[in-house]
């Protein structure tokens, strides 16, 4: 059976109370850091059950990129394959829109906006699917 809200792809892109999607992400209450994804460890300070969940921003810079020329059937290639360090804390690996596949035109450390988006592919059900993108900010 359909559901009537599109699904998210990643456990950790979650819908608020009011409907708007954001990303997830946990801190250590000890040192601070954020992963995203569940965790119980930080892998930072090995603090064990020490993490909080908190709605990341939706802005970071851009850390590392590749361009991807060769993919599974049905990709289009080229695309940018980038790591993005999200504003206070955490990194994300995702797909960098808006920006022509060309080293020329990448800037590294570039301000990056998260944006939610379909993810343009249903399953069997016809359920549709939300994902998260990053394009310049």
């Amino acid at each position: 059976m359909q559901s009537p809200t599109p699904r998210t792809v990643v456990d950790f892109l979650k819908y608020g109370e009011d409907g708007s999607l954001y990303l997830e992400g946990h801190r250590c209450r000890d040192c601070g850091a954020v992963y995203f994804g569940r965790r119980s460890t930080c892998s930072k300070c090995f603090s064990r059950s020490r993490m909080d969940a908190v709605a990341a921003p939706p802005r970071g810079h851009l850390y590392a990129y590749t361009i991807v020329h060769r993919s599974f059937p049905g990709v289009e290639t080229p695309f940018i394959h980038a790591v993005v360090d999200v504003e206070g804390g955490g990194a994300l690996r995702g797909t960098l829109l808006g920006v022509p596949p060309d080293p020329d035109d990448i800037e590294m450390g570039m301000p990056i906006s998260i944006t939610f988006e379909d993810a343009g592919q249903t399953d069997r059900e016809g359920n549709r699917y939300m994902t998260y993108f990053f394009r310049p900010a």
